[in-house]
């Protein structure tokens, strides 16, 4: 029952995330790749005067929510547009979503999730394949998203499984750093160790920063993979917490300025990104938070 609630309150959550008005344009259209019949597109952002054959910047690569069943690529245009802004090329990736049909050929145990992370894995790989053509350095690529998409995120870089066959195996989907904004981990991955982030942690952690609403009921899932990244001797995860706020809280202003500026300033430390962010602070006074110890 517990395990019901927990999952009619995270649907709940992404329907109202989603249905909040998304600003930002779109970016170029690019298909990475063709699953289950369908082709699998990102929508790409560029700086201003960007010219491929003379700049290799850093890349981004974002994953949206919606529950692994949802969502959509309007979620990270604002934050791709803005980080294109400010000198990075960007990008926002779909991926294959399992409906019922799907669900039903898959072997007990197996999780819809896995699907999913194949996608996100080809996207990443895609993106560094084709570093020449968009201008970005493959050795500086950062991924991250929103909830499910942090999941998927993380799972396409840190498992070395679910690997799509026909991918290029001679790219690997590392990245450099991380911009989760509530990744939604959770207890009953456990039952398909592909998917299970507790499977996959290592010390050596890329730096990351990490958002999440003091009330979000899914920080449960990110406590303990926090608590055991620290008990690994993990030191490079930055967690920033809104007092107050539940799921999904990122979506919207004035938080999604507040944590895009945070963002920003944890790629400047990196030395990914350089100057001051150009987003200013809402009036509202509203501020990040360091975690209680």
């Amino acid at each position: 029952m517990k395990t019901l609630i927990a999952l009619l309150s995270f649907a709940l959550s992404c329907v109202s995330a989603f249905a909040a008005p998304f600003e930002g344009p779109e970016g170029k259209s690019y298909v990475y790749k063709t699953s289950a019949g369908v082709e699998r597109k990102m929508e790409i952002f560029f700086p201003p005067n960007h010219d491929p054959a003379k700049s290799k910047v850093p890349g981004v690569i974002f994953f949206h929510g919606g529950g692994w069943s949802g969502g959509s690529l309007s979620q990270f245009r604002f934050a791709a547009s803005y980080f294109a802004s400010r000198g990075l090329v960007c990008a926002t990736a779909e991926y294959q979503m399992l409906g019922k049909a799907g669900m039903e050929k898959l072997a007990k145990g197996e999780s819809k999730k896995r699907a999913c992370v194949t996608d996100a894995k080809s996207a990443i790989r895609w993106f560094k394949k084709n570093a020449a053509e968009l201008g970005i350095d493959p050795a500086r690529i950062i991924t991250g998203g929103g909830s499910a998409g942090g999941h998927i995120s993380a799972l396409a870089t840190m498992n070395p499984g679910l690997n799509d066959p026909t991918d290029p195996k001679d790219i690997d989907t590392s990245v450099v750093a991380y911009l989760w904004f509530n990744p939604a981990f959770e207890d009953s991955d456990k039952t398909d160790p592909e998917i299970d982030i507790l499977n996959h942690l290592k010390a050596d952690l890329p730096p990351a920063i990490v958002f999440f609403g003091d009330k979000d009921t899914w920080k449960k899932g990110w406590d303990v993979a926090h608590a055991k990244w620290k008990a690994l001797g993990t030191k490079t995860i930055d967690l920033q917490i809104a007092v107050g706020q539940n799921h999904s809280f990122f979506n919207k202003d004035p938080w999604r300025s507040v944590t895009l500026i945070a963002a920003d300033e944890f790629l400047v430390k990196q030395g990914l990104l350089t100057g001051k962010p150009t987003l200013v602070m809402p009036a509202s006074g509203k501020k990040l938070m360091l975690p209680a110890e």
